[in-house]
């Protein structure tokens, strides 16, 4: 094993001398608009994992660019010893779409101001992924006992649809002892957090049409059905807006509510309800949520249902006064541990057919929720390491969101995952004028390589176990 002063004594003049190559690098992958949503830039999803596998292999890696029924899986092997455990390192390359509109630049541009870096992309995830890789590069030249693998994924914003046809295929290749994400963000800047837990999702489709074109509102308003209409009465009996609770019968039945311990832990984060609507423009919360713990609670261990947008009638300039013919709702669930995506559509399609059988439930994507543990030897490593590269103690977290392939990982690859995010609040993740900064890359690199440390010891003393065992 390498000697702690040969792992860390150059660390701090290897991250400095890496921040041009690391820009580099960054910017190259920033300005190919990988778009997984969109069909057009099926070229440019196939591009951008051509360049991470070229990044990769010129880390020494094996890589290639593994096809599947929809969009393409970077994988990569970087292996030190026949003897060594393995870590595998997960992220994504696919990126949202982006409005120029609302951009302050082209945000398929990189663009670089001091310690910031911006462009779609920048801060999820292609940032963090390129931070982990340059950990592993230090890491593997002075020697750490540990062989790499990397899974870079090109459709995760669209639900991993196809990334449990790429591990089943390749189950063998991917035998791990651990599994590392950096995909998560921190609740606060200065506060590390390390989240152990991600919510699932269920996606819906409502669909109501109730005749076969629009028609004038003169001629037929009042005996004419309004699609959109029914659709917003059927919305609002599945759910009170302004407390977000669920009406639907059953619907929290199998929710694992989180603990004094982990509500505490929550709240450890650094977490402020002031900053939290400031780093997301939010004008206001909703009224039903009193205190911290209530929004973190809200965001972390409770399930929604989302009303993400409504199709139909006329959306042009002033009112024209039609009676539409068709109508479409978009929904989400976001579901919580013990929470079945299959039984929540059924609950949702009975119900919605109850109240209006002429409304058509599609359910779409839909992703289990995950939980780990906050406590053992991989949550005190990731500890360990968040404390030494940002000189505090990480709060233990859960996700709001949903990552389909921690999900699929778990299930297939059976080892323990842990998260080590870097992306802030203000990153606008998801949003506009996206961005990430050298102060979480450089503080990351440290992270990973401490974490690397802590897990090779980790596995060392495992292996010792199962042979003084035979």
């Amino acid at each position: 094993m390498a000697s702690t002063d040969g792992l860390y004594g150059g660390l701090d003049r290897y991250i400095r001398g890496a921040r041009r190559e690391f820009e580099d690098r960054l910017a190259a992958l920033v300005e190919i608009p990988s778009v997984s949503m969109d069909p057009e830039r099926r070229a440019d999803i196939d591009r951008c994992g051509e360049v991470a596998a070229g990044y990769l292999r010129e880390l020494g890696a094996t890589a290639e660019v593994v096809a599947t029924p929809g969009y393409p899986v970077v994988f990569g092997s970087l292996l030190t010893g026949e003897d060594r455990p393995t870590v595998t390192i997960y992220n994504h390359l696919d990126v949202q779409p982006a409005d120029p509109a609302e951009w302050r630049r082209a945000p398929f541009a990189f663009y670089k101001k001091g310690d910031r870096y911006e462009g779609r992309g920048t801060t999820d995830d292609k940032g963090p992924g390129l931070t982990a890789m340059f950990a592993v590069r230090y890491a593997v030249e002075r020697g750490l006992p540990l062989n790499f693998k990397f899974i870079w994924e090109l459709e995760e914003e669209i639900g991993s649809p196809n990334f449990e046809h790429f591990v089943r295929r390749h189950r063998d290749q991917l035998r791990t002892d651990s599994v590392l994400v950096s995909d998560t963000i921190w609740i606060a800047r200065g506060k590390p957090a390390v989240p152990y837990g991600l919510r699932g999702l269920q996606t819906f489709l409502f669909t109501l049409e109730t005749h076969a074109k629009d028609v004038h509102s003169g001629l037929t308003g009042g005996p004419a059905r309004n699609p959109i209409g029914e659709l917003c009465q059927v919305i609002a009996e599945c759910y009170d807006a302004r407390t977000g609770r669920v009406k639907i019968k059953g619907f929290y039945d199998d929710v694992r509510r989180a603990t004094r311990a982990e509500v505490e832990s929550f709240l450890a984060s650094g977490f402020s309800t002031r900053e939290y609507q400031k780093a997301h423009e939010l004008k206001s919360i909703r009224p039903s949520l009193r205190s911290e713990a209530d929004v973190l609670k809200a965001v972390m261990a409770e399930p929604t249902f989302e009303v993400h947008g409504i199709v139909g009638g006329y959306a042009g300039p002033g009112v024209k006064t039609i009676v539409p013919h068709r109508a479409e709702a978009k929904i989400s669930t976001r579901l919580v541990p013990n929470q079945d995506p299959a039984r929540i559509g059924r609950l949702v399609r009975d119900f919605v057919r109850e109240k209006n059988p002429d409304v058509q439930v599609g359910a779409m994507q839909s992703l289990g929720p995950f939980l780990g543990d906050f406590s053992g030897p991989y949550a005190d490593a990731a500890r360990a390491a968040m404390k030494f590269a940002f000189s505090k103690e990480p709060a233990f977290t859960r996700e709001g969101g949903s990552i389909g392939a921690v999900v699929t990982m778990q299930k297939h690859l059976r080892a323990p995952i842990t998260f080590l995010g870097l992306s802030l609040p203000e990153h606008g993740y998801h949003a506009k004028n996206e961005n990430y900064d050298w102060g979480q890359t450089s503080g990351g690199i440290k992270m990973f390589v401490r974490y690397f440390e802590e897990i090779s010891r980790i596995a060392a003393s495992q292996q010792r176990r199962v042979k003084s065992d035979r």
